[in-house]
């Protein structure tokens, strides 16, 4: 296969670009930076790319972004992704066209080479690789975005404001609405992000952390 691989750091890429040749694969690019990698991404058109998320010049999610924009002009272009971190936004970012050879796994749970090679054939192939950490996250932002779009919209607007803090008083002068009225909503709101707990205060921090994550 031919590859392109970003990665910022000297000795993982020469590490990766050793392993890859090692077992016949040729490096067509090894680039250090976002802008380095879309380039090579066009030029190049391999038969797939190993891409660290955070590359510079941002250092956020840099690697990401300019592998989309190539998927963009190069649908199905297949990409591995490389983090140190589970970030469910980037997988669904990335598994966001549905067009399948893409994969996502995270540094510190590679362990064996044969098994990382597995991985890029299969995202080469076509296929779809997600570490099980990356999936975990993934199905348990599913279940927070259900839950709170059960909330009503009044709901949404009472939860935004205990968010910022308010007690119940303040929400009802906020929201111009009765006092027991806001008690209401709030204790609705509670069952439906899955809070069951008898401590209020306890539901209320954790109602607020739900509305934070989403």
């Amino acid at each position: 296969m031919r590859i392109v691989l970003a990665e910022d750091h000297f000795l993982l890429r020469d590490g990766l670009i050793r392993l890859l040749g090692a077992h016949g694969h040729e490096v067509a690019a090894a680039v250090e930076d976002g802008p380095g990698l879309h380039r090579a991404l066009l030029e190049q058109r391999p038969d797939a790319a190993v891409v660290d998320v955070r590359l510079p010049p941002g250092f956020a999610d840099d690697g990401l972004r300019a592998a989309l924009a190539a998927r963009r002009a190069l649908p199905g272009l297949p990409v591995l992704l490389l983090s140190q971190y589970v970030e469910p936004l980037y997988a669904q970012e990335l598994l966001a066209d549905g067009g399948g050879a893409v994969g996502y796994v995270l540094k510190n749970r590679v362990s064996d080479g044969r098994e990382f090679l597995s991985t890029i054939r299969k995202v080469a192939q076509g296929g779809t690789v997600l570490d099980p950490e990356v999936v975990t996250q993934l199905l348990a932002r599913k279940v927070r975005d259900e839950r709170m779009g059960s909330l009503t919209a009044r709901e949404r607007e009472v939860l935004e404001q205990v968010a910022q803090g308010r007690s119940n008083a303040g929400i009802a002068e906020t929201l111009v609405i009765s006092e027991k009225a806001v008690a209401k909503h709030i204790s609705n709101i509670f069952p439906k992000l899955g809070l069951h707990s008898s401590d209020s205060d306890n539901r209320r921090v954790l109602a607020v952390l739900a509305y934070l994550e989403h």
